[in-house]
């Protein structure tokens, strides 16, 4: 039943990595009144801040929606963990920190789909730079003195600088920065932190600056049931604000001038449908009456897969043998407490490489992750031997799932289907990138530390073994997009125009609506996608005002 009905200028659905930034832009109009709307709560979890914290983030109903995939074929039938941040900053809260832009071939590739030249990587570099705030200071490719805090990291490992060298000895490049729009190349990450702390989008965009206009006013733990919709003399179609659940009551929050669906790659194709926006005989089925037949709701998802290859080592330290004893965990906690410094300064992967999983191939197709730790997955233990890992991913997988709701009830989480491997491509970039990561380890400058093959194993060679070992070892790297994608009026499976407006379904645009987060990428940026999506928002923040 609904009992309050009260009324903004814009309102911005989601308090995470897109949300925080266009509620900061858009609230910096102090003639505009801007309501943000978060499911989850206040980031006040001490282990948001600290940047080992996400071990305790991920899996914590606190800080993550908790979802799960359905069985995946590709995975063996495996079921996989879908971490997705459910409190204030949303997943620049839980994630890994690390600050990369993809190359500035998926930017032109955005473009030729969109028919938008705004979306050519030259265009989109400016939105990139106008937030950042990158320690070397400005200069072509970076910005300087933005809310983004862009830093290097706080430590290195012998065993990484081994990876390293052998990895420059199987022909990879040394590199000093990801972001320049051909990311090729090894080196540390850099990451988003500030003096040794996570720095999230909630203390970049919200604090100070939001909480003290008195025009900005934000909701917590209050989720999002629906859109509201009202139609004009003609019977065109606008949205005019949100229905939204506080925990006790209904409340219809109404916008005068427009809605921006900031929910992420889950959560904006579940609120679409459960607004009557999708495919119209799969939302009747659930008794849901389609307000917009649009088929490409919660289709066309992409995600990084992560194969994470597992070596012993000997005769170096690692997190397992240094994390492993009260002595090593006391050693580790002082570190952090009086330099912010050592591992519970570090990013989930320190080190990273681009290369080609092909020599035929023209540009790097696959990313690693590298760590000097191991484990079964993030949430579980750290393994009792001293360890590295080499995650490596296909970063332009051709495999699609989707997002669909079970039921018209929004507090029930919705079906997840990565379908990942599901093509004979991504089967043989998988065995492929085995293939690399097996050569780089083979090589002189890491042969002091006597690796050795402890998952999947080097018993296995064959594509057809690998691609199968590879599916019971892999697991999401976290980079969800593409379930509400932008494209051309002609493109029947788009569902935003290129200015992120809904569409129609009849060549135009829906009037008050836009979907402003990493479900409208059309194609998977070439690294992680945090960085883009603050892109995606910067842009989105110009057209609304």
């Amino acid at each position: 039943m609904m009992s309050t009905t009260i009324e903004f200028d814009h309102i911005v659905v989601g308090a995470g990595t897109a949300g925080c930034l266009l509620a900061n832009r858009l609230s910096a109009d102090p003639r505009k009144r801007v309501l943000l709307i978060e499911a989850g709560g206040k980031d006040d979890y001490h282990w948001v801040h600290i940047p080992v914290g996400y071990l305790y983030c991920i899996g914590n109903p606190r800080t993550d929606w908790m979802y799960q995939t359905e069985p995946t074929p590709g995975l063996n039938g495996r079921q996989l963990r879908y971490p997705r941040g459910k409190v204030l900053g949303g997943c620049s809260s839980i994630n890994g920190m690390i600050y990369m832009r993809g190359q500035s071939r998926d930017y032109d590739q955005w473009a030729r789909i969109t028919g938008d030249d705004t979306w050519r990587w030259d265009a989109c570099l400016p939105y990139f730079k106008r937030h950042e705030d990158h320690h070397q200071g400005a200069n072509a490719m970076h910005g300087a003195g933005g809310e983004w805090r862009v830093d290097k990291q706080r430590l290195r490992w012998d065993v990484l600088d081994a990876f390293a060298q052998a990895a420059q000895e199987a022909g990879i490049a040394a590199s000093d920065d990801f972001n320049r729009g051909n990311n090729e190349g090894v080196g540390y990450f850099e990451v988003n932190q500030r003096d040794g702390w996570r720095w999230n989008t909630a203390k970049a965009f919200l604090l100070p600056t939001c909480y003290g206009r008195p025009n900005f006013e934000m909701w917590t733990s209050a989720q999002v049931m629906g859109l509201h919709w009202t139609q004009d003399a003609q019977g065109a179609l606008r949205c005019a604000g949100v229905r939204v659940w506080d925990g006790r009551q209904e409340v219809l929050a109404l916008a005068h001038s427009e809605v921006a669906l900031c929910a992420g790659s889950i959560g904006s194709p579940q609120i679409l449908e459960l607004s009557g926006v999708g495919q119209a005989q799969r939302l009747q089925g659930m008794g849901i009456t389609p307000v917009l037949d649009l088929p490409g709701v919660g289709e066309n998802l992409q995600d990084h897969l992560q194969i994470r290859a597992v070596y012993k080592v000997q005769g170096a330290k690692t997190l397992n043998t240094l994390a492993n004893s009260w002595w090593g965990k006391a050693l580790i906690g002082l570190e952090y407490a009086l330099r912010r410094t050592g591992p519970m300064s570090m990013a989930p992967s320190q080190l990273g490489a681009f290369t080609r999983s092909h020599p035929d191939l023209d540009w790097p197709n696959i990313e690693y992750h590298v760590q000097p730790l191991s484990l079964d997955a993030f949430g579980e233990p750290l393994h009792d031997f001293p360890a590295i890992t080499a995650s490596v991913c296909n970063l332009n997988p051709s495999s699609r799932g989707t997002v669909h709701l079970r039921s018209g009830d929004f507090k029930q989480a919705p079906s997840i289907d990565p379908n990942y491997l599901s093509t004979d491509a991504d089967r043989r970039v998988a065995a492929d990138s085995l293939r690399v990561t097996r050569r780089i380890m083979s090589q002189p400058a890491i042969a002091h530390l006597k690796p050795q093959e402890w998952k999947p194993g080097p018993q296995y060679e064959t594509d057809e073994d690998l691609a199968r070992l590879a599916g019971d070892i892999a697991t999401t790297i976290f980079h969800p997009v593409g379930t509400a994608r932008m494209g051309r009026a002609d493109d029947p499976l788009a569902v935003v125009d290129p200015q992120l407006r809904l569409r129609d379904g009849r060549g135009g645009c829906v009037r008050g609506l836009r979907v402003v987060d990493a479900s409208v990428m059309p194609t998977i940026t070439s690294g992680n996608t945090n960085s883009p999506t603050l892109m995606l928002a910067e842009k989105a923040a110009e057209w609304m005002a």
